[in-house]
């Protein structure tokens, strides 16, 4: 009930004037594509952790392989454009890179202590703190739809800690 409770607060972010399909074929499939990876990707994060017998093991492993196609990727394609982004941006890549290792280490390790599905739908309220930022740094407004769906997200996750 926790996760379909969660699920539904953050589908309801979308709807502002209804659900409609016309011009919205291409980001509605976009959308569920990047739902079908994230849910691949917590399944395959999820049992690689549980059987790697130790967590620290297989996110210091995860943040040491990761990025190296990424980034042969960046500097082949790039080249010393790569190398220029790097030298005048360095410190903010490397924040975002400590924040990274330190959010996405914490759902693994969670990953390795409860079920799957609650972890998903734990990490899913990142929308409403995404949400949050946006009326706070980009003068969104956050209106009465935004309120419920927090609310509800709220009440998806004391469901599941409950």
């Amino acid at each position: 009930a926790g996760v379909l409770i969660i699920s539904a607060g953050t589908i309801s972010l979308i709807w502002n004037r209804g659900f409609r399909m016309g011009a919205e074929k291409r980001s509605i499939f976009f959308a569920l594509l990047t739902g079908v990876m994230i849910a691949s990707y917590t399944v395959i994060d999820g049992i690689g952790v549980r059987l790697s017998g130790s967590p620290a093991a297989y996110i210091g492993w995860l943040f040491i392989l990761s990025p190296l196609p990424l980034a042969s990727i960046a500097i082949l394609r790039r080249r010393s454009q790569a190398f220029v982004y790097i030298r005048n941006n360095w410190k903010p890549a490397v924040l975002g890179g400590c924040l990274n290792m330190g959010s996405y280490g914490l759902s693994i390790w969670a990953l390795s202590l409860a079920a799957m599905a609650h972890v998903s739908a734990m990490r899913e309220t990142s929308v409403i703190i995404a949400a949050l930022i946006g009326t706070q740094l980009l003068g969104e407004s956050f209106g009465k739809r935004r309120i419920v769906a927090a609310i509800t997200v709220a009440i998806g996750v004391v469901l599941i800690a409950s």
